[in-house]
């Protein structure tokens, strides 16, 4: 007798500003998962918070046949609520995976409904979500762990800079976006203002913190408590600004500014160091299922933390899977894992 194949929830889109690149990134996760052993049900939510359920995801997939579906934070229901035929009708889940990035996707948020709904879910819980979308949350909690991280102050509605800001250059961010999205760097006190008022279009609370001097470097960590698995490090070269290569017009053809290297070209040991380091933050930040660290390495070998995403990008050109497979582990092995880290608790 075949084994019945796992019905697995694939989220995407999502009210965020990065709704585009969850396109992108669910349609890499439905390339990769196995037809064999999973039968993917594809949600897309639209910008307007809609729930659809769509053949496959694409950029245009609000425009085929789709019909509104909904996970049911019913316990008893255990899965989706579909219309069909002017009826609700149940559909039991085995799993979901939320490849939603950003407000909504990556702040507790959708881990809320499925914590209520009792669906096991891929990636981070709750408060793990929560404090990492929250950079100035994530910084307390990884210093209090001894890890070093920027210096920073917060400024929240109605604030204005004081005496006490760090010194130029710093980078002006909302406290809770992702992708770059909002950020400045500023040289000068005259551009701290403007870069304010921009970082405020995304979120009410902004971060102010100090300019790194050194490269940005990455680890993609993998599993639940000690069980950890790390891809290979990459590190980021920039000719000129900062990374913000989903930003870019055409970013599958390469960055305007940068160019990743991974493995990054650093000694064993180094590597060894980073990735040691990618987990200490990771389980002080209480993660699990997946993660991306972003790190500083300065130049006198100091690393120093930056922000992790608790669901990386997962596009044709995005960092997790290309550390991942440096490391020899394929995008459908990370799937394959991922779920049963989810299935398994």
């Amino acid at each position: 007798m075949s084994r019945s194949k796992l019905k697995i929830a694939v989220l995407f889109g999502g009210c965020s500003e990065e709704h585009d690149v969850s396109i992108k990134s669910a349609r890499e996760i439905a390339g990769h998962i196995d037809p064999e052993k999973y039968e993917p049900i594809y949600i897309g939510i639209t910008r307007f918070g809609v729930w659809l359920t769509c053949e496959k995801p694409r950029p245009d997939w609000e425009k085929g046949n789709c019909r509104p579906a909904v996970i049911s934070p019913d316990k008893k229901t255990r899965g989706l609520l579909l219309l069909q035929n002017g009826e609700w009708r149940s559909l039991r889940l085995d799993a979901v995976f939320p490849v939603l990035h950003g407000k909504t996707g990556e702040d507790g948020a959708i881990q809320g409904l499925l914590e209520l709904s009792g669906i096991p879910r891929v990636g981070c819980d709750i408060q793990s979500s929560a404090v990492c979308m929250d950079k100035s949350l994530a910084y307390l909690v990884v210093k209090e762990a001894g890890l070093a991280v920027p210096e920073f102050r917060v400024l929240r509605r109605g604030d204005r800079p004081g005496a006490d800001m760090p010194a130029c250059p710093v980078f002006v961010k909302p406290a809770r976006s992702g992708s770059s999205f909002g950020v400045t760097r500023v040289n000068r006190e005259d551009e701290l203002a403007p870069a304010i008022e921009l970082a405020r279009r995304y979120d009410s609370k902004i971060i102010i913190e100090q300019a790194v001097s050194g490269s940005e470097i990455g680890c993609a960590v993998l599993g639940n408590g000690s069980e950890l698995t790390v891809g290979e490090v990459d590190q980021i070269t920039l000719t000129h600004g900062f990374f913000r290569i989903h930003q870019e017009s055409s970013p599958e053809t390469g960055s305007e500014n940068s160019v990743i290297t991974v493995p990054a070209d650093l000694p064993p040991e180094k590597r060894a160091q980073i990735q040691e380091t990618a987990k200490s933050v990771y389980q002080a930040l209480g993660c699990g299922g997946l993660a991306r660290v972003d790190m500083f390495l300065r130049e006198d070998g100091r690393v120093i933390f930056n922000e992790v995403n608790t669901l990386p990008g997962f596009t044709s050109y995005s960092r997790y899977p290309r550390m991942m497979a440096a490391a020899g582990i394929t995008l459908s092995e990370v799937i394959d894992r991922l779920i049963a880290l989810a299935i398994g608790g």
